[in-house]
C-alpha cells in the first residue's frame, strides 16, 4: 500500500515538472531601472522565457508625464526614436544615441494568440544622464580683509544635479577648512549642492585665483579661474579723506555765513517793499486817489 502511494506521487511530480511552460507567454527584463549617458547606446531588454506562438505581436509604448506614444509598431521604429533606434531579437530595444529627451519609461508588450495567456508586459525605466555645461561662476575682484564675501557657481544642464567643488590657486578646497592644516585657519563654507563659496572673515591668505566645477556622473564642467584680490584697511586713508571732507564742510559754510552777512542773499522785492515816499509838505491834502477830488488841510490867506 505504501509503495502505491509513492508511485502515485512520483508520477504526480513528474506529470506537474513535465506540465509545459509554454502555456502562457512570460516576459522579464534585465533591468527595470536603466541609467544611460546622453549620446551613448543604450539596449532595453524585454526578454521572452516562454511562448508558443510562432510570430507574436510586439510592440513598445513610450511613456512620459502619463502619455503613452510608440516606440515600436507594425514591426517598424515609430516616434521620436525612429532612425535612432532598432528592434534587436527577441524583442529589445537597441537606441543608438541616447537624448535627455529619452528620459521616460518605456512599455514591452507582446501578444500570443496560440498561448494560453496570450499577452504580457514589463515596464522599463530610462533616466539619461547629462554631463553639465561650463558653470556660471561669480567671484568678487577685491575684497576688504575681516569682511564678509561669498563666490557663487551655478549650472543649469546636467542631470542629475552636479555637485560644486571649488579650487584656489589650482588646489581643491576642502568641504571642511579643518580637516586640512592649509586651510584650518579659514572660516569659508562650501555648499556642494548650490555652488556656494562663502567667507565669514576674509584673510590676506585668501587671495588668488578660483574657478568651480560643476560634477556628475556624466562628466564635469568649470570655469575659467578669476582672480580675487585681498586689501587691508587702510585707517591713514580713511582718517585723511575724514579730515579732507571736515575742512571742505568747514569753508563752505564759513563762505555761506560771509555771504549773508554782505546782503549777498538778499531779496530784491524785500527792498523795494521796503521803500517809502518822501512826504508831501505842500500843504493840500489829496485824500483818497479813488475819490477824485482833494481838500484843503488848511484855509488859504490872503
Amino acid at each position: 500500500m505504501a509503495i502505491a502511494r509513492l508511485i502515485a506521487c512520483f508520477v504526480l511530480y513528474s506529470s506537474i515538472r513535465h506540465i509545459p511552460s509554454s502555456l502562457g507567454v512570460i516576459l522579464r527584463t534585465t533591468d527595470k531601472i536603466v541609467w544611460a549617458n546622453e549620446f551613448e547606446p543604450i539596449e532595453l531588454t524585454c526578454l521572452i522565457e516562454s511562448i508558443s506562438t510562432n510570430n507574436p505581436r510586439i510592440e513598445w509604448k513610450k511613456i512620459k508625464n502619463g502619455v503613452p506614444s510608440y516606440v515600436y509598431f507594425q514591426n517598424r521604429i515609430a516616434g521620436d526614436l525612429e532612425h535612432r533606434a532598432q528592434l534587436r531579437e527577441p524583442a529589445n530595444i537597441l537606441i543608438f544615441n541616447t537624448s535627455r529627451s529619452d528620459t521616460a519609461e518605456y512599455r514591452c508588450e507582446v501578444a500570443a494568440i496560440d498561448d494560453q495567456r496570450d499577452f504580457d508586459e514589463i515596464l522599463i525605466s530610462l533616466a539619461v544622464r547629462v554631463k553639465p555645461v561650463v558653470p556660471r561662476c561669480s567671484v568678487p575682484v577685491a575684497v576688504t580683509v575681516g569682511t564678509t564675501s561669498e563666490l557663487r557657481c551655478l549650472e543649469n544642464e546636467g542631470f542629475p544635479a552636479p555637485q560644486y567643488r571649488w579650487f584656489h590657486n589650482n588646489e581643491e578646497l576642502p568641504q571642511d577648512p579643518k580637516s586640512s592644516p592649509k586651510f584650518v585657519n579659514s572660516s569659508y563654507t562650501i555648499n556642494p549642492d548650490t555652488g556656494g563659496l562663502k567667507f565669514r572673515r576674509v584673510r590676506k591668505e585668501d587671495a588668488g585665483e578660483y574657478y568651480c566645477q560643476a560634477k556628475n556622473d556624466a562628466g564635469h564642467a568649470q570655469c575659467p579661474a578669476q582672480v580675487m584680490e585681498v586689501y587691508d584697511v587702510d585707517i591713514l586713508g580713511i582718517f585723511l579723506k575724514s579730515c579732507a571732507a571736515l575742512v571742505v564742510f568747514i569753508c563752505v559754510t564759513a563762505w555761506i555765513c560771509l555771504a549773508y552777512k554782505h546782503g549777498c542773499f538778499a531779496s530784491k522785492d524785500h527792498t523795494e517793499n521796503n521803500y517809502k515816499l518822501p512826504a508831501q509838505d505842500d500843504g493840500v491834502d489829496y485824500g483818497d486817489a479813488d475819490e477824485g477830488h482833494f481838500r484843503h488841510k488848511s484855509s488859504f490867506i490872503i
